[in-house]
């Protein structure tokens, strides 16, 4: 696989906590987008994991878990991850995340010293994509 990253839209989410500084969005069904160069078809996978951010605080009260992610923001200093996060991601300097939730007005909207996202068991395909 070239590229693989999660499509935020859709990604379950099984728990939120903010504890001593680190930020921890755990998905319990995260649908992953793997491409290869040259490919005319993508292909979507569910995996679970977790995006961790540490020195991380919150800019408002967070939402507990479960929840159904509907898109957002992850911020890697310069870079701007639109409704998706890279696989691998794991980065130091000025981090934010700002992640929607599906039916509430309930966000998830921290800033933080590092991101990085961990990944766990073993990617199940879902199907092909296809233009």
């Amino acid at each position: 696989m070239d590229s693989s990253s999660i499509q935020l839209s859709d990604s379950e989410i099984s728990d939120i906590s903010l504890v001593d500084g680190v930020l921890r969005v755990v998905f319990s069904r995260a649908y992953v987008v793997k491409t290869m160069t040259g490919s005319q078809e993508s292909t979507l996978w569910w995996q679970a994991g977790e995006l961790i951010m540490e020195g991380a605080e919150a800019e408002q009260p967070l939402p507990s878990g479960p929840a159904v992610c509907s898109g957002g923001d992850i911020d890697e200093n310069i870079y701007t991850y639109r409704d998706m996060i890279p696989i691998p991601l794991d980065s130091r300097g000025r981090t934010r995340c700002e992640l929607h939730l599906r039916d509430t007005d309930a966000r998830i909207v921290v800033h933080g010293e590092t991101v990085r996202l961990a990944m766990v068991d073993t990617p199940r395909y879902i199907r092909h994509l296809r233009d």
